[in-house]
């Protein structure tokens, strides 16, 4: 196999199969290239079986890059048997066979964080709790995420949010085994229960699974590390690559602590470091070096390359929000000018997500395109959520939660107090809300319409559940469910005007084209296995709107720089460069880990190929008021001599010449607007 094309350290993690290996893979160095060469040559050098091979990662995004890099090297046929997929993919997998034995059943549902909130809100009304449903939800998640069962998370004294989650948590968890039902967390605490207390499952996935590769390594949490290390304690063919100057997830649980100490949990592991970087130029890289180093608690690593210097790394101070808005669009206009790029080659980075409306106003003042990541996902929209509860309840009728949401929707005239009827009643008969919908008779101060409803909706729920068993047809099926149901016209009778009706329409229009493109590409198609699909969708992958698909639009993107990690441009914007904003202040008052957010600062700066300009702001306003503003820390711990100061807010970079000439060309612009 040639591996002419990879650089020394490259060719020695590609050659190194057997045993542990941590490939301390920098921003830029090439470590999905490694990743796919490595296991194209365990395919064809070392002849191992595609179906012991297994690859994990964060998102589907990543996963289908490997998995085509690895097709393009060896072919479909070797692939065939391979895993490559998220870490939520390869649990639900493991789970799929075997999770009877941990009380579910096969046809269980996978709550999403709407699922999750309604349910945490419920049970806090039930035991007259007020409290925020999504941050006790929050408290939960990082006690799963510790792999802390019910009743062993022990409260803060000093934290209502963590009182209240503790006295939650084993509610709810009893009623999602109720309901039959997984969330997020569970997916990867139960596979790790699975496999410590069956071991006749454990030594049935450990003798398939024979070579293990984890891509962001510097992300795992404590249920990836320990999932990880029984699959692998016995062979110890680990191979895991990860940057910890890019551990920028601690609030979603991540660890950096695995990657930096790894030979400690497998010793006589192998260490690689990659650190010739191919996306940014010289300057750029001298100065994330710079920064990062003043992080104490990291492997040691310093990017280079063979590339240009560059231009200038330039930092401009602004005299205001609006100022610092100002001078980025002219910033924009200028290398447009000079550099002839396209608005997709500008980037604009942020801390919070707040931050975009200043940049946004400008950007159509000046009537430049743009793209802002980060909106409402299409799966977060309410219609959506109301067709995708529809199908939950027929393939998992425990599913109460969701079965609560459709109940009157469409309207049927089954309103809340007539709900509450029904959940008492299965409280009191110790039955699933199902049954009871399905026999409401007896029911006191039922009316007659109210069960003439109920026997129309589960009618029509048993109807489709008996259709949709059976092969083929799948999307038409749905097509015909959602008519039948009334649900268009449902959506034009409440929209606010006919155009809102209309785009509800399309969405729900959207969820069956992603049905009928499931049953195209699966050889047996099901209900379950789309819902399956949906659920573990990456947050950043709606069907509409993907981010993939605002990228490659000519637009300039604005992005939070938790949204950037991944991506690179030609002309990076790192605004906000402010004491509380970049490192973020709570609320609260106490920071947050500024070792995380000097990483994050890092990630922003790698993410720039030639040009990177940071800016901040004198004064913002706040509640009405300018406030004065510190420039942020980090500004002060990259060396003088690598930042070009730029002219202040009131200047203008470009020459009287070409002011003209930009000026000519926009009103250009503005005029073919007009006349199109």
């Amino acid at each position: 196999m040639d591996l002419s094309f990879l650089n020394d350290q490259q060719r020695a993690a590609v050659r190194h199969t057997e045993g542990a290996l941590l490939l301390l893979a920098g921003a830029g160095s090439g470590k999905t290239r490694v990743i796919t060469c490595r296991i194209a040559y365990l395919l064809k050098e070392k002849r191992v079986p595609a179906e012991q091979i297994v690859a994990a990662t964060f998102t589907n995004k990543a996963a289908r890059e490997m998995k085509e890099r690895v097709v393009a090297q060896v072919g479909a046929g070797a692939c065939r048997g391979m895993i490559i997929s998220t870490f939520h993919s390869l649990g639900l997998r493991l789970l799929r066979d075997d999770i009877g034995k941990l009380g579910y059943k096969s046809n269980f549902s996978i709550y999403g964080g709407s699922d999750q909130i309604r349910l945490v809100r419920d049970l806090l009304q039930e035991v007259g709790i007020k409290m925020d449903a999504e941050a006790v939800l929050g408290r939960i998640s990082g006690a799963k995420n510790r792999l802390l069962p019910p009743g062993a998370k022990a409260p803060s004294s000093e934290d209502p949010v963590d009182l209240a989650a503790a006295g939650i948590y084993p509610r709810y968890q009893r009623a999602l085994k109720a309901f039959n039902a997984l969330d997020f967390d569970d997916i990867l605490m139960l596979t790790v229960r699975l496999l410590e207390e069956h071991p006749p499952v454990l030594r049935k996935i450990r003798k398939r699974f024979r070579y293990l590769m984890v891509d962001e390594y510097q992300d795992t949490n404590l249920a990836q590390y320990r999932l990880l290390h029984l699959l692998c304690a016995e062979h110890g063919n680990l191979c895991v690559v990860g940057d910890d100057d890019q551990s920028i997830y601690g609030w979603r649980g991540a660890e950096p602590e695995n990657i930096l100490d790894f030979e400690k949990d497998y010793p006589g592991a192998q260490i690689i470091k990659l650190e010739e970087n191919y996306r940014s130029s010289g300057r750029i890289l001298k100065v994330a070096n710079a920064l990062i180093r003043h992080n104490a608690k990291r492997r040691e690593k310093v990017l280079w390359t063979s590339g240009p210097e560059g231009p200038p790394v330039d930092y401009i101070s602004c005299e205001d929000g609006e100022d610092e808005a100002r001078m980025v669009v002219e910033r924009i206009h200028a290398e447009r000018f000079r550099q002839k790029m396209e608005y997709r080659d500008f980037a604009v980075l942020y801390r919070t997500n707040i931050q975009s409306r200043a940049f946004e106003e400008q950007l159509r003042y000046e009537n430049i395109p743009y793209v802002l990541i980060g909106g409402q996902q299409f799966f977060d929209r309410k219609e959506v959520k109301d067709v995708l509860a529809y199908f939950k309840v027929l393939v998992n009728p425990l599913d109460e939660v969701n079965l609560l949401r459709i109940l009157n929707w469409p309207r049927r005239g089954i309103g809340e107090t007539s709900a509450d009827r029904l959940i008492r009643a299965s409280a009191d008969r110790e039955v699933p809300l199902w049954d009871v919908l399905s026999d409401p008779f007896g029911i006191p101060d039922l009316g007659e319409k109210t069960v003439q409803a109920l026997q129309q909706f589960t009618g029509i729920l048993e109807n489709y559940r008996r259709r949709f068993r059976q092969p083929g047809f799948l999307a038409e099926t749905g097509r015909r469910f959602i008519k039948d149901l009334g649900i268009e016209d449902e959506l034009y009778r409440t929209a606010e005007d006919p155009a809102r009706g209309r785009r509800r329409a399309e969405n729900v229009e959207e969820v069956l084209n992603a049905l009928a493109t499931y049953e195209e590409r699966e050889p047996l198609p099901t209900l379950a296995g789309f819902l399956e699909k949906v659920s573990l969708l990456d947050r950043d992958e709606p069907v509409r709107s993907s981010k993939e698909t605002k990228l490659a639009k000519d637009a300039v993107v604005l992005m939070s720089l938790h949204s950037s990690k991944g991506l690179e441009f030609p002309c990076v914007f790192l605004v906000g460069m402010e004491e509380d904003f970049l490192p973020h202040r709570k609320s609260a008052g106490e920071f947050f880990d500024v070792d995380e957010e000097r990483r994050l600062c890092y990630v922003g700066i790698t993410r720039a190929r030639r040009k990177l300009i940071f800016l901040n702001a004198a004064r913002r306003r706040k509640f009405g008021k300018l406030r004065t503003r510190e420039p942020s820390r980090f500004l002060g711990e990259i060396p003088p001599e690598l930042l070009e100061k730029g002219p202040d807010g009131g200047k203008s970079e470009l020459s009287p010449g070409e002011q003209e000439k930009t000026a000519a060309s926009f009103f250009a612009g503005i005029k073919a607007l007009l006349e199109d």
